[in-house]
């Protein structure tokens, strides 16, 4: 499997210390299968930190070291992903026993809604009817030292 992460440098050997725990899935070197979506971030990331030039790191995994790691997947946006990732958007979950968690990217079209279900105005059954139609990428935390060893670097790209 091919993995993308968008930066403002090239990102070799990553690491877990730059990350912050009120991401979507908490800690974690942050992935996507998406390119666009990686692009997206690079730029992102850049604009925030005024400094370096968006790049796309590339990444593969080998199915035999990815096969022995603790993956939660999540197919779609449903109750148990909107209460994990308002868990840890809200300070409220702090570890997972997980290696890697991947599912949709909570992004500016759908933070709103994320953040009036954590306010309180909506309940979860309208959350996620408002989620439903939008089109979600994918992300893949790399949450341990474990799964960011079964990462292979193989590029990186100039956005």
């Amino acid at each position: 499997m091919i993995l993308f992460h968008g930066s403002n440098q090239e990102i070799i050997k990553p690491s877990l210390e730059f990350s912050r725990s009120s991401l979507d899935f908490g800690t974690g070197f942050y992935t996507t299968s998406d390119f666009e979506q990686a692009k997206k971030w690079a730029l992102r990331k850049v604009s925030v930190r005024k400094t370096g030039s968006p790049t796309v790191s590339v990444f593969e995994t080998s199915e035999p070291s990815w096969s022995v790691l603790s993956i939660l997947e999540f197919k779609n946006a449903d109750l148990n992903w909107l209460n994990l990732v308002s868990g840890y958007r809200a300070g409220r979950i702090v570890a997972e026993p997980h290696d890697v968690i991947t599912g949709p990217v909570a992004d500016d079209r759908t933070i709103d809604v994320i953040n009036q279900y954590l306010a309180g105005f909506y309940t979860a059954d309208i959350a996620l009817r408002l989620l439903e139609p939008m089109r979600f990428t994918d992300q893949w935390a790399i949450k341990t030292i474990s799964a960011i060893a079964a990462l292979h670097f193989k590029e990186s790209l100039p956005v």
